[in-house]
């Protein structure tokens, strides 16, 4: 079974993470097929635009770190891990194209951050939007440390990224992070329409819009440093988090 199902409708792709038994969990696998098609729809003229969506319950549980996280050296691991992740969240920030979401159910972690990346998210009243990373010992991403607070304010922001709340589709809403709470039945029809029209009236990408674009990919890099320097760390045995395989380990 293909982990990405992608169509074309009036210029605007639609590609569709295909996993509902993992939750459309962000494997390799599943990363792999979205940056080829990512990378594939950025070079067909006939793509005007591109929608994320998902199949089942949820949008995306969030990148399966034991399928990423290999042992190694620390010097390794860290160095595959911050290119991984910096190289994740430059698919979003590189990509030429308006890019809008469709979260048909829950979205956890760098699915949420890479969605409030993009032009506009579109959520059905199931979704939910959470960024555990204090839970799991780990730093924000995907730009979440300036951007969250940039587009949603700080008090939304702490609630996100140090408390680790869940936000409902109401109050993501309320908070800025969605455009529109859409019935499920009727999701992908309003952010197709949506799309359409940010294409007909000439706009790109919010982020140029912003004079954001070249900022958040020096944060991405920062950021990715940093999370995985917490990364090995959360997923070193305990002994070894106490210093007998540090991190900075050079050999």
């Amino acid at each position: 079974m293909s982990k990405l199902v992608s169509s074309l409708k009036n210029g605007v792709a639609t590609l569709r993470f295909n996993d509902p038994k993992k939750l459309n969990a962000w494997s390799v696998p599943m990363m792999l097929a979205v940056r080829a098609e990512l990378a594939r729809t950025a070079a067909d003229d006939a793509v005007r635009a591109t929608i994320l969506t998902g199949t089942g319950r949820f949008y995306s549980a969030g990148v399966d770190l034991a399928s990423i996280v290999r042992p190694g050296w620390p010097r390794v691991v860290l160095a595959e891990l911050s290119q991984k992740n910096q190289a994740l969240f430059d698919m979003f920030l590189d990509y030429p194209k308006p890019l809008f979401v469709a979260a048909n159910g829950p979205a956890v972690g760098a699915t949420v951050t890479s969605a409030t990346l993009c032009e506009r998210i579109y959520c059905a009243p199931e979704a939910t939007f959470s960024t555990p990373f204090v839970r799991l010992g780990l730093v924000p991403e995907g730009c979440s440390s300036v951007w969250f607070e940039r587009t949603m304010g700080p008090e939304v922001a702490h609630r996100l990224l140090e408390d680790g709340a869940t936000l409902s589709a109401a109050e993501a809403l309320e908070a800025g992070m969605v455009e529109q709470v859409v019935p499920s039945e009727g999701l992908l029809d309003a952010t197709q329409s949506a799309a359409e029209a940010w294409v007909a009236s000439g706009r790109g990408r919010r982020i140029d819009e912003l004079g954001a674009r070249e900022e958040l990919k020096e944060v991405n890099a920062r950021e990715s440093d940093a999370l995985a320097q917490a990364r090995v760390v959360c997923c070193l045995p305990i002994k070894d988090r106490v210093g007998r395989i540090p991190v900075s380990r050079t050999d």
